[in-house]
């Protein structure tokens, strides 16, 4: 009787245990949120929060580790359903990480993810093949604050949630070229596929906001992208070498392109041969007053190929749709079609450049030359401008098949006198006032320049409504 009473006591003691251990696990996570998202891929199955694993959102304490021991364990999951990382809110300093495959990264309308300023949190990674070199510098590179490589099905969300790159220490460096390896990114991602950036606001990114490279089957949308229009390269997004993507709805103010398509750089981009192609663009709203709307290139040695933008609204920029190149890029630009543009204060409408140098090593080969073909715009609406066009082809290298259609630009106060300055290009014009030069006469039948009917795979892709209460 008695050895029975002193088990009963036993038992009754660790019940009683369980529910001190339950209540104490309860009231450390007493919040919820109701996550909901689009993805296209899988709905995952697991969840967690950032404070499960020691985050602390105060501003100040790191949470580099925190966040990698989250991603580590989370990553167990990838083949059970994938799993969601909740950012709560609070301000997160953190140094760069990694993500892994069939995974979200959300973060709360009142999260803000905060780039650490210390050195030491941003590991050196291999230069980009088809760079050959940083950007920055000859050295190797940052990582980008968020990084991942050799992935599947990855989503970067929220209902916008803010990471802040905390870029000016890395901008006075560079300026004050104190630098042996190139600025981080803020977001990079590469030889991946099924990738989802999507509402989320990006400040202050240390140089190029989001950088997919290498990759394929990419949806960007819904970003509000923000810098100081004189920060140094911080380009909104950088397709580099991708295929199959979707950028829309995304408004940027930048200190460089707002979107810059790129596939390489000289020999290195020609010998890894992997072209920028399949890229849809609506519906992006710019200020970039030193830059393009949207660049193509200078980078783009690996081929930039069927390039669709539409819907395109600019204020207070440098151009419009831009082509860089030079001698020694060789690759191509070709298949580039745009509608329905709109710009206000603008010193380019259109230009081309075939001589922006920039090269990553002096012995560049001068037979590698540029094909830029097929260049179809339509329906521009342009105000205040300085100058209509620059377009410059490279001699013994024309520029060929440019076609513009209806469009009416008014100009400034005081413009240029020669409105379209025009060299070694060829094309056709239609309904376009000012006049254009002669290299590109104006047809007697009125005509609208091509825009392809047909959808890109990207377009058929159907998004799933993704939904989980996380507590934290």
């Amino acid at each position: 009787m008695e050895i029975r009473a002193g088990v009963t006591v036993i038992l009754g003691l660790l019940c009683l245990l369980k529910m001190v251990e339950s209540r104490s696990i309860s009231a450390a996570y007493t919040n919820t949120v109701d996550v909901e998202y689009t993805g296209m891929g899988t709905c995952r199955k697991h969840s967690a929060a950032l404070t499960e694993f020691g985050g602390v959102g105060d501003g100040k304490t790191s949470n580099t580790k925190a966040f990698k021991a989250a991603i580590d364990h989370l990553s167990q999951y990838a083949s059970d359903g994938g799993a969601l990382l909740l950012v709560p809110p609070g301000k997160w300093l953190t140094g760069s990480f990694n993500l892994t495959s069939h995974f979200t990264l959300f973060l709360h309308k009142d999260a803000v993810v905060l780039a650490s300023q210390d050195e030491s949190e941003w590991p050196h990674v291999e230069v980009l093949p088809s760079y050959g070199r940083g950007r920055d510098a000859p050295g190797g590179r940052f990582s980008s604050l968020i990084f991942g490589t050799n992935l599947t099905d990855v989503v970067i969300t929220g209902n916008n949630g803010t990471i802040d790159g905390q870029g000016s220490t890395w901008w006075d460096k560079f300026r004050q070229d104190k630098l042996n390896a190139t600025r981080p990114y803020m977001i990079e991602i590469m030889y991946s596929n099924q990738i989802q950036i999507s509402n989320l606001t990006l400040i202050n990114s240390p140089s190029w906001f989001v950088h997919p490279v290498y990759s394929s089957d990419i949806i960007i949308q819904w970003l509000t992208i923000l810098a100081p229009i004189d920060s140094p390269n911080t380009d909104g997004i950088d397709p580099d070498s991708c295929s199959n993507t979707l950028i829309e709805d995304c408004f940027i103010v930048s200190g460089d392109d707002c979107i810059a398509v790129k596939s390489g750089w000289d020999g290195y981009g020609i010998r890894f041969g992997m072209p920028t192609k399949q890229l849809a663009i609506r519906r992006l709203n710019c200020i970039s007053p030193d830059s393009a709307t949207i660049a193509l290139g200078s980078e783009m040695s690996g081929g930039i190929q069927d390039v669709r933008a539409e819907d395109i609204n600019a204020l207070n920029t440098q151009s419009g749709v831009r082509i860089k190149t030079a001698v020694g890029r060789g690759g191509y630009v070709k298949d580039i079609f745009a509608r329905n543009m709109e710009f206000k204060t603008m010193k380019y409408v259109f230009w081309m450049t075939g001589s922006y140098g920039s090269h990553p090593d002096p012995q560049f080969d001068p037979k590698a030359l540029p094909l830029i073909q097929n260049i179809n715009y339509q329906d521009v609406k342009a105000e205040n401008v300085t100058y209509s066009a620059r377009l410059d082809g490279i001699e013994g290298d024309t520029f060929k098949g440019i076609c513009i259609s209806n469009a009416d630009i008014t100009l400034t106060e005081k413009p240029k006198e020669l409105q379209w300055n025009c060299t070694n290009v060829e094309g056709v014009t239609s309904n376009v006032n000012p006049k254009a030069c002669d290299l590109l006469p104006e047809k007697e039948e009125k005509f609208d320049c091509p825009f392809p009917e047909d959808k890109l795979p990207i377009d058929d892709v159907q998004l799933k409504t993704c939904s989980s209460i996380v507590q934290y």
